[in-house]
This record gives structure tokens, sequence and C-alpha cells, in this order.
């Protein structure tokens, strides 16, 4: 037998190279089995990982845009999998499918050269799974680079004209129940939709808010942001990370969706029916973690009013308590409170709802929630509207806010306390937006405003 002297082995069995660690896939990686293991949430643990790797620069961006690319596209990408193997995706060892969606991922939506993705998975697979599962993500992978995004799509996803819902569903990555439930809301018209879950398949720029009489939009300026398109308070970072500028780490300025900071806005520039005495009163009912409180305690200060802020968790409302100057913060069920009825001017309820209005910015949201928590969700938040409508004094002005546009958490929950309140035009406090509906409602939208869905009430306490 002829021996390979260097290597100690038999001539022409060559030991496969050692595979290479690329910290940036394997810190998308773990992000993504700590979505699929403990219900992480990733636009929070990403900035922790990042930092304990020492990931930065270009590794940082390419390891964020692996990650939450991956998240958003994992219906589709599942599909594309179940097509090029001989086992459905749900049958595929956990840490095995997540390490292959990620190489679908690189294949099909980013300019990552074919080889290299398919590469640098491989070592991947071998790295944190084993040997012999890297043989199957090499087979599968293979077949995917073989056509692309569009050409797939074309054979996954059932026909627009047979299937619109399912056809949405597999070309733009959400769960079906939530494309019929985006549908309704927007009132139907299967274009519109598609132009909307395309937005959510964007990733969001940064918007930040400049709290007023704490830092200024120029000051934001200077820093390198723009003015955002709506708010007077509000910018756009269209690089480098928020953390870096001052007025954000002493807590004038912070990163706020834009809707985010209208809504808010939009309370507390409804007149009051009836005088009230010198000194508004304010409650944020479920105030955590605190962007809206942060901005409405700037603006009561400005105003001479004063807000009390309240949670039903301790956790976040110590997050409120860091993120405000002079608002009073306490720990209290809403449903349940401690404040005595009709105290308040102005309340503020941005009520805990399915978030299907934030999906730009939290990717993996849509496939952690179920339609069968919708219930449970539009009851409590009946009960806190109630409660909300409770503590306003009669003349006074409540915001019902919801981080989603879905009808049942929405105008089903208003219509609910009809006879107890006036709904106001909330279109006529937000003049500067278009595009906001028929009101009496504002709802926003990714594709038409950029911002987050969230969607507005005001009510007249009678």
């Amino acid at each position: 037998m002829t021996v390979n002297s260097q290597e100690g082995r038999p001539k022409g069995r060559r030991r496969p190279p050692r595979p290479t660690r690329d910290e940036a896939r394997n810190a998308a990686y773990d992000l993504m089995r700590a979505v699929d293991e403990r219900d992480a949430y990733a636009n929070l643990l990403m900035p922790t990982l990042l930092r304990q790797r020492r990931v930065s620069g270009r590794d940082a961006a390419l390891a964020t845009e692996l990650a939450y690319g991956t998240l958003r596209g994992l219906g589709t990408y599942d599909e594309i999998i179940a097509a090029c193997s001989d086992r459905a995706p749900e049958n595929v060892d956990p840490p095995l499918l997540d390490a292959i969606r990620l190489g679908v991922h690189q294949l099909l939506k980013t300019r990552i050269p074919p080889h290299a993705a398919v590469s640098a998975t491989i070592d991947l697979v071998r790295l944190r799974v084993g040997a012999g599962p890297s043989r199957y993500a090499n087979a599968v992978l293979r077949k995917v680079a073989g056509r692309t995004l569009e050409e797939w799509l074309a054979i996954v996803a059932p026909p627009r004209e047979q299937d619109p819902v399912g056809n949405l569903s597999v070309t733009y990555s959400h769960p079906r129940w939530i494309v019929t439930a985006l549908r309704d809301a927007l009132g139907g018209g299967v274009d519109e939709t598609a132009a909307l879950l395309e937005a959510d398949n964007e990733r969001p720029r940064v918007a930040l808010v400049a709290r007023p009489g704490r830092c200024s939009v120029g000051e934001l300026v200077a820093a390198g942001a723009e003015p955002a398109a709506y708010s007077p308070y509000g910018v756009y970072l269209t690089e480098g990370d928020p953390g870096a500028i001052p007025a954000i780490g002493e807590a004038r300025a912070a990163v706020q969706d834009e809707a985010s900071q209208l809504v808010a806005l939009a309370l507390t520039r409804v007149p009051l029916a009836e005088d009230g005495q010198a000194g508004e009163r304010w409650l944020d009912m479920c105030a955590g973690p605190g962007g809206k409180a942060g901005l409405l305690d700037a603006v009561a200060v400005r105003n001479g009013a004063r807000l009390l802020a309240s949670d039903v968790q301790y956790h976040r409302a110590r997050l409120v308590w860091g993120t405000t100057r002079e608002a009073k913060v306490i720990v209290a069920d809403g449903t349940e409170p401690p404040w005595r009825p009709a105290a308040f001017d102005r309340v503020m309820l941005d009520a805990p709802c399915t978030g299907l209005g934030a999906l730009r910015r939290r990717p993996e949201a849509r496939w952690r929630r179920d339609p069968r928590s919708i219930p449970e969700l539009t009851g409590l938040q009946r009960r806190l509207l109630d409660s909300a409508l409770d503590a306003v004094r009669p003349g006074g002005v409540v915001a019902y806010v919801t981080c989603s546009p879905h009808l049942a958490e929405t105008r089903a929950v208003v219509d609910d306390v009809a006879g107890r309140a006036e709904l106001l035009d909330a279109r006529e406090f937000l003049p500067e937006v278009p595009d906001l509906g028929d009101g009496p409602y504002v709802q926003f939208w990714p594709h038409r405003h950029g911002t987050d869905a969230m969607f507005l009430a005001l009510l007249r306490r009678t």
C-alpha cells in the first residue's frame, strides 16, 4: 500500500479541509437558534450578540442582514427547501434546517456568489451540526442554486388568480391568516395588500425623536440624521449607531417610530370640551417600554401638565422610569387601577396587541403569533379601554392605540364603547399626514407612510 508520508494515511484519501469559522454567519445562526429555542426577540438579542462576539462594521451588517432577512423569508424558503428535498422542513432537525435557511437566503436574496454562499453554509453546518448533515445541506443548496427566486416562486406559489391569499402568503412570506387580516384591514385589494407585504419585508429606517425642551431636531441633524416626513420632532438616521449620539445616551432623544410619535402628539392636540383645573393631569396606562411616555413627559412639562405612567410589569415600568424625567412611574394593573375615577384630562392607552403593525422591525413576530390568541387579546383590550374611559373626566380625551391594523383589535374594540364616548375624527389632529383613511380613525401603513401600521382612535368621554 502506498502511504502519503506527510499525512500518514493511504494516498488518494484526502481529509476534507478544516471548516472555516465565519463569525458573522455564526452570530446570525445563533440568533436564529435563540428565536427557535427560547422565543428570543431578534431586535433585542442581535446587538448583544454582536457586542459579545466583537463583530463590527461590515461583518455586523452581514450578520444582521442574514438573520433578519432569513427570518422574514422563512415561509418562502421552507416551500423552496421542500421542493428540493425528500423531507418536509418540519421533519428536518431544527439546527440543520436553520443553517440551510441561512444558505437559501444568501443564494436567493443577496449578492453573495453562489459558490461562496454554498461553501460558507456547508462550513457552518460541519462546525455546528456535523459532517453527516453537511452532505444533505450541500445537496439541497445546490438544487436551490439552480434557479432564481422568481423562478422558484413560479413553481412553489399557487397562481394568484386561483388562490390570491396563498400566492401572497408564499410570495411575501407571511402566514395565510396574517395575509387575510391585512387584506381585510386594507379593504380587500390584492395589489395593495401585496404592496404592504412587500414593505413588511424591507428593512425599516431608524426613526429618532427629539424630545421637546430637551433636544432639538437640529441637534440630531447635526449628528447625521435627516428631518422626518411628518413628525415635528422626528428624524431618520440613515447610517451609524443611534447609541453613539450623545442625546440618545442622555435620554434627551430616543429611537421611536414616526407613527408612534404622531399618535402621542395627536392626543396632546385635542382641545378639552370643558376647562379643567390649572395643570392638566395625563395618564399613560400601558407605558412600557416608554417610547410614548418619554415624548408625553416632555410635552407635558412644556404644557404645564403632569404625567402618571403605569405598567403592569415591574421591568417595563423600570424602562419607563429610565426614559422619563418629570413623570411619576408606578407598577399597576390598568384593569384594576389604583387611581380614582375621572382623575385625568388625557389618557393614552397603547394596548397590548398582536404587533402585526411592526413586522418590519420584528422579523420573527409573524411566525410567533397565533390567531388563537386574538380573542384573549381583544378581551383585554376592551377591559383596558373601559378602564381608560373610567379614568378620564367628562370632556376629557382617551387615545386608543394599537400597533396592529387587525380589525378585531381596532374598530371592533372601539365600536363596543360607542355609547360611552364621542368618537372624534382623529385625522383633524394630524393635518401634516396624508392618506390616513376614511376616518374617523387614523391608520398608518408601511407602504403609504413608511411607518409601522399603527392605529389611533380618539374618544371624548361624554
